[in-house]
């Protein structure tokens, strides 16, 4: 496998396994999605767990197909829940995509990620998107893209980690219930985290290796616990089981499935199988795989009902955070932006941008809602910074003011924040962090003007403004976006991101990221909802 070893490989497994479990609980506590199923994090890292328990039992010199075929075979009988069953399928994908190659070079990991989204897809009658399926998908272009740069694998694997977590944190754009409660999706998470470690953990970066571990596989049994994250389901008993049968007729165990319940799956092939369903009737549905000439094992029943209280309890006790000596105040244009800079740590937004400036008073009174003992203050607009500073000397509570001009700014801005550094510290560290990123602007003229250049504006044309520059001039927001993107030199930079504002709609953002990468081969779109008025596209070159 190129430079890395079949025990490379498997040790980069466990580890993975290990920083899954690591952070189950972390994963746990974003399950709140109303599919009632038992804990995300835990049911992916059991299902982990006896992946390297198979492994662990290959005799020394065994070859590739013997570690494929461990990793399917563990995967397929250890899958726990709709999001373990649903890794098991990513995992089969993963290693029937590498099947005729001899190394793990970039096209290997291309195919595996192709043939991965192919089976996991497979497995679900309706997919949804942003789930683990959307994570799976968008990991699966990077590499895709990856292997048409001709990265090396390590560059590739360091593109598809990048995109695995950019993925996660769109899932709340899809899935309503994840905006609502202000979380991601957790086995989308719980998958990135896997991919992440798998890649430290071959590339031999620090933080990811492993220490050696065994792990005991129990005797199969019958187990009745209690889940607590039923939200009202229709149907209270997650019902997940092995079927063993040379004969058992597929299409019509797929066809029974649903008409016990809900979130079927069967997935394997003959003799082994795994089937998952929520239903108020388990018995009825082990009943009928024993009256179809099938042998039954590993069966848990999870009663999804009891104890939602209780959990719903906790997980309000668990947000009341203690206070912090570092918090952060952001101000943005749009409900998208918001949220993408609420992810990247930010404590309080507060609503504003062009033409709509907030006031001293209500950026203080956001300092005063962060529960820190210090405060950064991210303006994010040229005509807000006054303000800003002007907070800082009236506040009671020290904070300081990183000069963002932009909202993508801000966003390279927190990527130097240090929540153990000083007050002074940090905004050094940040300021120097987006010292060069480059904003361009989108927005249609409101009387007629002239360009940077001396070229005539008329009210209503769409212009392009370059870090306050108005540089380009056109009668669309696309011709505009590329010619400003010329202008900034964007052939030169590595990665865009794009802002789309509240009046473009997701089929033009789509056709606008068509272009700009048709344009620029070499450049990273990341594209994102910023829902921002007036201005129908934001973007940075970096």
């Amino acid at each position: 496998m190129s430079n890395h070893t079949t025990n490379d490989v498997l040790n980069a497994i466990a580890a993975a396994t290990k920083a899954l479990a690591e952070r189950k609980e972390e994963v746990n506590r974003l399950n709140v999605f109303p599919v009632p199923d038992g804990d995300t994090g835990t049911n992916m890292s059991l299902t982990m767990q006896t992946v390297v328990d198979n492994l662990a039992k290959l005799e020394i010199g065994c070859t590739d197909a013997d570690v494929r075929k461990a990793i399917t075979t563990g995967a397929l009988m250890g899958a726990r829940g709709n999001s373990g069953v649903i890794t098991s399928q990513i995992l089969r994908g993963l290693c029937e995509g590498y099947e005729g190659h001899e190394q793990l070079d970039t096209v290997a990991l291309d195919a595996c990620f192709a043939r991965a989204v192919e089976v996991s897809f497979q497995a679900v009658r309706k997919p949804v998107k942003g789930t683990i399926l959307t994570v799976i998908e968008d990991a699966a272009a990077a590499a895709r893209k990856a292997r048409k740069k001709k990265l090396s694998l390590e560059e590739a694997l360091e593109v598809v980690v990048a995109e695995a977590y950019a993925s996660v944190q769109r899932t709340p754009d899809y899935l309503p219930v994840l905006k609502e409660n202000n979380v991601v999706d957790a086995g989308g998470f719980g998958l990135a985290i896997l991919i992440d470690a798998f890649a430290a953990s071959l590339t031999g970066k620090d933080g990811f290796v492993g220490d050696a571990m065994a792990f005991a596989r129990p005797a199969p049994k019958v187990e009745i616990e209690q889940i607590n994250d039923w939200e009202g389901s229709a149907y209270r008993y997650c019902t997940e089981f092995l079927v063993h049968s040379d004969e058992i007729d597929v299409d019509a165990a797929k066809d029974f499935l649903p008409t016990m319940g809900d979130c079927d799956l069967m997935v394997g092939m003959h003799p082994n199988f795994k089937v998952h369903v929520h239903s108020n009737r388990p018995d009825q549905v082990l009943g009928w795989f024993l009256t179809h000439d099938a042998q039954i094992s590993e069966v848990h029943i999870h009663n999804m009902q009891l104890q939602s209280e209780e959990r719903t309890e906790k997980l309000e006790h668990e947000t009341q955070e203690a206070r912090k000596p570092l918090g952060v105040v952001a101000v943005a244009p749009g409900s998208g932006n918001a949220k993408i800079l609420e992810s990247l740590g930010v404590d309080v937004v507060v609503s504003g941008g062009q033409t709509m400036n907030p006031s001293t008073a209500d950026i203080l009174a956001a300092v005063n809602k962060v529960n820190a003992d210090a405060v950064v203050i991210l303006p994010n607009n040229k005509n807000i910074i006054m303000a800003a500073q002007a907070c800082v000397e009236v506040s009671e509570k020290p904070c300081a003011v990183v000069p963002t001009k932009s909202v993508p700014q801000a966003f390279s801005a927190l990527f130097g924040f240090d929540a153990d550094a000083s007050l002074d510290e940090n905004v050094e560290a940040m300021t120097e962090a987006f010292a060069d990123v480059k904003t361009g602007e989108v927005t249609r003229a409101i009387k007629d003007a002239k360009d940077a250049h001396g070229n005539p504006i008329k009210d209503g044309d769409v212009i392009g403004i370059a870090d306050g520059s108005i540089e380009t001039v056109g009668e669309n927001v696309s011709d505009v976006v590329m010619g400003l993107l010329e202008a900034m030199g964007a052939d030169e930079a590595d990665t865009c991101t794009v802002l789309a504002g509240d009046q473009m709609s997701d089929e033009e953002l789509d056709a606008l990221v068509a272009r700009i990468e048709e344009a620029y081969e070499d450049l990273e779109i990341d594209p994102h909802r910023g829902e921002q008025a007036l201005y129908p596209v934001v973007f940075s070159l970096e």
